[in-house]
């Protein structure tokens, strides 16, 4: 809400410690761009109503001050913004855009967010890239804005978008095969990067063909394996590979520490579903590392990470407004353990949309690409962006400048491994030839 304190994640998120806070999704396009003044009046129309979208962030003080320790960021209105300022056009591609704008922070004077009209990979092809700092919006708030402005769209309800998910929130079940959920503070066990190239954050993406991902969803036991799950399992078998060979089988009690995966839940039960903002919480769960067969990782992926709409309890709302007091203090006290490789060395994000042919004035959407923040040094973030037309992975690193491309390409391999199992099961078990 405009003039408010930023709560403890977003205030987390405005004090990221490896970068400006920045991330987005891209859309391509087969076709022709449409004009600039089109897409900024469809943006005008579509999105007049939403007072998060003219919100500049404030900082608390000087970062070396006591301001900076004990404050909070907060909200500031900026009444009569033209959202259409907002959109702009630039002869780049995405790759070109993140290189450019993904460590450049957003101007003090202007809500930090941007549209932005890319040349397409290749000709008669476009992006649209909506990018922001992660404290104004999540990735459930990216998609509920795209959507908006599809052929089918409508304009947004601004009552709905400040819409703050109360009590109920829909939360992670506990991890069974881990025997519950890790204490908050509770390492795990770090996963060496190949840390090639220049110490310096890196991109990559990498489109995932249909059949091989189909056929992939077939290699669980028992029954067809969720898109996500593949996707866990295939991040799984990535750290595997990074693990040195002694460190990827069980210790001699049999319980070796597990490797520990960060997964984005969305939080906002079925009344909040249009609420802009952040509303998720980042859930740890086990990779199945110690597990040499693909398939086996895969089954052990199924049903890892389930969801249920519950209230919190007194005792989380008093911990979390407990932190939220501190921020600055917090963050310091609990840096060097969330954001360790031994906290979790790779987060998975997972942004989809489901609905069918899909057009931008006329212009049909062909594809969706995920920029994450970029991640702690040591860390990787894998995000997997999906709509009907396919899906493609993108992965950020922060260890060296080939880590990303290296780490997609291993994705790559570990996919075509559960693909494999997948067709060798096809005949018997899915009766397909």
């Amino acid at each position: 809400m405009p003039g408010s304190h930023l709560p403890l994640l977003e205030e987390g998120m405005a004090r990221w410690p490896f970068g400006p806070p920045n991330a987005g999704i891209a859309l391509d396009f087969t076709g022709a761009p449409p004009a600039l003044d089109e897409l900024r009046a469809l943006v005008e129309e579509r999105w007049k109503a939403l007072p998060r979208l003219t919100q500049t962030l404030v900082a608390p003080g000087a970062r070396a001050g006591l301001a900076w320790w004990t404050g909070r960021h907060r909200w500031a209105r900026a009444d009569g913004h033209a959202l259409g300022r907002q959109v702009d056009g630039v002869d780049d591609t995405l790759r070109d855009a993140v290189r450019q704008w993904f460590h450049t922070p957003f101007p003090a004077d202007r809500p930090p967010w941007g549209l932005h009209l890319l040349r397409g990979s290749a000709q008669g092809e476009f992006s649209l890239l909506f990018r922001m700092h992660h404290s104004l919006l999540d990735g459930r708030s990216l998609t509920t804005l795209l959507r908006a402005l599809f052929d089918d769209g409508r304009p947004l309800d601004g009552a709905a978008s400040l819409a703050v998910p109360g009590p109920r929130r829909r939360t992670a079940r506990a991890a069974r095969a881990a025997g519950g959920p890790p204490g908050l503070l509770r390492a795990g066990r770090p996963v060496p990067l190949p840390q090639q190239g220049a110490r310096e954050p890196a991109y990559a993406l990498v489109g995932l063909r249909s059949d091989v991902l189909r056929a992939a969803r077939e290699a669980a036991q028992g029954r067809a394996a969720t898109t996500n799950e593949v996707f866990l399992a295939a991040v799984s078998g990535v750290l595997r590979s990074r693990l040195p060979e002694h460190d990827a089988h069980p210790g001699p009690d049999g319980v070796p520490r597990p490797v520990w995966l960060s997964v984005p839940v969305d939080e906002r039960p079925d009344d909040c579903g249009e609420f802009l903002g952040n509303a998720f919480a980042n859930v740890r769960v086990p990779a199945p590392v110690t597990l040499a067969d693909p398939a086996a990782r895969l089954t052990a992926c199924t049903g890892l990470l389930t969801t249920v709409t519950r209230a919190r309890s007194a005792s989380e709302r008093l911990v979390e407004g407990t932190l939220a007091a501190l921020p600055g203090a917090t963050m310091a006290l609990a840096g060097g353990k969330i954001f360790a490789p031994a906290y979790a060395p790779a987060a998975c994000s997972y942004v989809h949309l489901r609905e069918q042919g899909q057009t931008l004035a006329g212009r049909p959407l062909r594809g969706l690409n995920i920029v994450p923040m970029v991640p702690p040094a040591g860390t990787a973030t894998f995000a997997l962006g999906g709509c009907t037309q396919g899906h493609t992975l993108s992965v950020a690193t922060n260890s060296g400048g080939q880590d990303a491309t290296l780490l997609a390409e291993a994705f790559l391999t570990e996919l075509a491994a559960l693909a494999e199992w997948g067709w060798d099961r096809a005949p018997s078990d899915t009766g397909r030839g």
